[in-house]
């Protein structure tokens, strides 16, 4: 799933005090059934712009007909478009970053050394699209939403097994490196 996986299935370790380096886990958006509305306004506007074109009375100009489905275009398909389009999430061997904006970029992140729980809340069309939000908790920050997240079972794996994996090699890493004392002389006989 995340790393490559041993021959009993545990993903595998590198050797202690070795550097491991961050790998891209995952990298995804918000579900996009959001922009299901958006797509049935740029077809309806597209198709009345297409028949009306030409066709209008006799105060109005072809003129108002592409500027009024331009401004309906950019609110209802172009801003909501974008709004979905900021929002990213990756989940990194080390970390989860939630990145949100188009000018001024936001960003979050909550390292898996930490710890962290995970809640999953699914509403009923989420679960009937299986996608649902992530809560990342740490118990110390303000939570971090994972909105919207295609296949949520698959993502909540993931994520658990990254902890998982940090916080071993987190405590393999504290635990002090002890050398073995040499053996004594063998007595000359």
């Amino acid at each position: 799933m995340s790393q490559p996986a041993s021959v009993s299935g545990r993903p595998l370790m590198p050797a202690p005090g070795a550097p491991t380096p961050e790998l891209r886990v995952a990298r995804f958006r918000g579900h996009a059934r959001r922009l299901t509305w958006s797509a049935i306004v740029l077809i309806a506007v597209s198709g009345g712009v297409g028949y009306f074109y030409g066709n209008l009375p006799e105060p109005y100009e072809n003129w108002m007909l592409l500027t009024a489905a331009a401004v309906v275009v950019f609110l209802l398909v172009l801003l909501p478009f974008v709004a979905w389009w900021s929002r990213k999430y990756t989940i990194t061997t080390r970390r989860v970053i939630a990145r949100r904006g188009v000018f001024v970029t936001r960003r979050r992140e909550l390292g898996h050394v930490r710890g962290y729980t995970i809640q999953v809340r699914r509403g009923v069309l989420q679960r009937l699209w299986r996608s649902g939000t992530l809560v990342l908790s740490n118990g110390v920050d303000e939570p971090l939403r994972l909105v919207n997240i295609p296949s949520v079972e698959l993502v909540h794996e993931a994520l658990v097994d990254q902890v998982e994996v940090n916080q071993i090699l987190a405590h393999r890493d504290a635990q002090p490196a002890f050398d073995v004392p040499p053996r004594p002389p063998l007595p000359d006989s």
